[in-house]
């Protein structure tokens, strides 16, 4: 990207207009979003940002103009009447809420073409790909002046939306809050969870609509949507997520305005395509539920596996009491070999659990008294299976190799409470002290 071209069609006065229409649009959805996040209605906005087109056709039907009132006020009333339908339809009729939320939002998308194509005349022209893209790149040219400044008509409708749901949000804190975890504590504690859904509803109807004309269907659905998925990928406490949803958001509106100004593309769409792109950088780096993050904890934890059955096999070659140590090959070849057998082996003795010597394999003491927890561990639990819950010999080793790595002290004391260690477990083997 060539410095004429930061200069000369980046930071313009219209270029930074359409940043910040686009970054109070997604601003203002990321508020809302996070709470459908919450309460499991992602596709909400979906539905609203189609139902919504039954609504304006009726308006215009009614008043053959384009003024801005009347087809705000039919598109607000066709999404609280998606959101009524598909919650009388879920709850009543107990239909699926996704089905309700589908059956509902298709149909009110084909009453609009009905409405359409028999009210409207062949001379008025509704644009299907303002419908779907917007008209981000012309906002700046339709302005109002406020105060002896031109401000564009997009950001006087979607600026008090913004605000409005930031107001919403702050003075209803607590209430959506404990409505979005529990609707049955909420209501119980005095806040009515069916007052408070219809409320978030209309604070989204209304972000649709006042979004729809600026950025269209794409990037209201997509910043629904997106910036709180992302944001909850990062965190999973409600007030940080709120933030960085909203950080996002604004960094999507920039970003993508940079790449579509660049590509020479719709603002938009890129502007969603970015969204999507910091999604798919939370989905592999986020800390705890990150792609890598997984990875390494699995790893971690196999590798874990891996060293005490190392030390377990050990302690109980140690028992039998065989002339022959168990060598390297032999130890690796019965942890499943691998890399993971590699490096537990490598660990256990740079820590100083096991030694090697002419390639035989030996627990230090420090390491015995690790394993010797472990084959405690395995052979209480191998006892309360047969004691507690009546499985047969042949079927408790496997059970008892897998939990025993994940049976910590408080565990085993209870075990110890409930079981006599000294009659040995059901093998008839000692239980290691």
């Amino acid at each position: 990207m060539s410095a004429l071209l930061l200069a000369s069609d980046l930071w313009n006065a219209d270029g930074l207009w359409i940043i910040t229409i686009g970054a109070l649009t997604n601003a203002a959805c990321a508020l809302v979003g996070c709470f459908l996040i919450l309460r499991r209605m992602s596709m909400m906005g979906d539905a609203l940002s189609h139902s919504v087109l039954a609504g304006l056709a009726v308006a215009f039907a009614f008043t053959q103009s384009y003024s801005i009132i009347p087809l705000f006020i039919g598109a607000v009333a066709a999404g609280l009447l998606t959101t009524f339908l598909t919650q009388t339809l879920h709850q009543y009729a107990r239909v699926p809420s996704d089905a309700s939320m589908g059956v509902v939002f298709t149909s009110m998308f084909a009453v609009g073409v009905v409405i359409i194509k028999m009210f409207v005349s062949d001379g008025v022209h509704f644009d299907a790909a303002c419908v779907y893209e917007g008209a981000l790149g012309y906002s700046p040219f339709f302005t109002r002046e406020v105060f002896g400044w031109e401000i564009p008509l997009a950001a006087l409708t979607v600026g008090p939306i913004a605000i409005l749901n930031l107001v919403v949000i702050v003075a209803l804190w607590k209430e959506w809050k404990l409505s979005s975890f529990d609707p049955a504590l909420a209501t119980t504690m005095g806040f009515s969870a069916t007052l408070l859904h219809y409320l978030l509803m209309t604070l989204v109807a209304l972000t649709t609509v006042a979004s729809f004309e600026a950025v269209g269907s794409i990037l209201v659905v997509a910043m629904l949507i997106v910036p709180a998925a992302t944001a909850h990928q990062l965190t999973d406490r409600l007030g940080p997520m709120v933030l960085v949803s909203v950080v996002i958001a604004v960094l999507s509106a920039v970003f993508g305005y940079i790449f579509a100004v660049w590509e020479d593309t719709n603002y938009a769409a890129m502007m969603a395509v970015v969204a999507g792109g910091f999604y798919a950088l939370s989905v592999v780096f986020s800390p705890r539920y990150g792609l890598l993050t997984t990875l390494w904890k699995n790893t971690q934890l196999s590798l874990r596996v891996v060293k005490e059955d190392l030390l377990a096999m050990l302690y109980r070659v140690e028992e039998i009491g065989t002339a022959s140590p168990l060598t390297t090959t032999a130890a690796r070849e019965a942890v499943g070999g691998g890399w993971l057998a590699y490096a537990g082996i490598w660990q256990l003795t740079r820590r100083g659990r096991i030694s090697q010597a002419n390639d035989a394999l030996k627990l230090t003491e420090f390491g015995r008294e690790a394993a010797k927890k472990l084959v405690r561990s395995h052979r209480l639990w191998e006892t309360y299976l047969v004691e507690y819950l009546g499985l047969p010999l042949d079927h408790i080793h496997e059970p008892a190799h897998r939990v025993e790595h994940f049976i910590g002290d408080e565990i085993r004391e209870k075990l110890e409470e409930k079981l006599d260690a000294s009659q040995g477990d059901p093998h008839g083997r000692d239980i290691p002290e």
